[in-house]
């Protein structure tokens, strides 16, 4: 999800399985909560959210205790490793990336190695037109 400042998918969820946080910003997802009705997903500008229609488990060949296991029936999104950014660690997009092509960081530290990017290089965020001030830039 594009971390947006006014997201329209958090007053749709009819059982409050998603709240934007209050630190950072992220949009987050309590999947046990979800009951699969995907108004999130209608609601949703970005397109950044998939019902999962499968059982993840015979998929899954090593069971990681510190990141939670998605059913079937329940809506997903990214939620930037949240589980990790709470351990101080980035995302694991960002350390898969071996090109860097995936910054993340913050962007109210004016001091910060994406903050400075940002301003120096031509960049764009997906239907900014639409208020929801999303924070995924896209450097060109």
């Amino acid at each position: 999800c594009q971390q947006c400042e006014n997201p329209p998918c958090v007053p749709v969820c009819p059982v409050s399985a998603t709240q934007k946080q209050s630190a950072g910003g992220i949009i987050s997802q309590t999947h046990p909560r979800c009951i699969g009705c995907r108004y999130c997903m209608a609601a949703c500008p970005y397109g950044a959210r998939s019902m999962n229609f499968r059982d993840p488990w015979p998929f899954i060949t090593k069971i990681n205790p510190d990141f939670p296991t998605r059913t079937k029936g329940v809506v997903e999104k990214c939620n930037f490793c949240e589980e990790r950014l709470v351990q101080g660690m980035l995302p694991a997009c960002v350390l898969a990336c071996r090109q860097n092509a995936i910054l993340f960081g913050d962007l109210d530290d004016s001091a910060s190695d994406i903050r400075k990017l940002i301003g120096k290089r031509f960049n764009l965020r997906r239907k900014a037109h639409l208020g929801t001030a999303p924070q995924i830039y896209y450097i060109l």
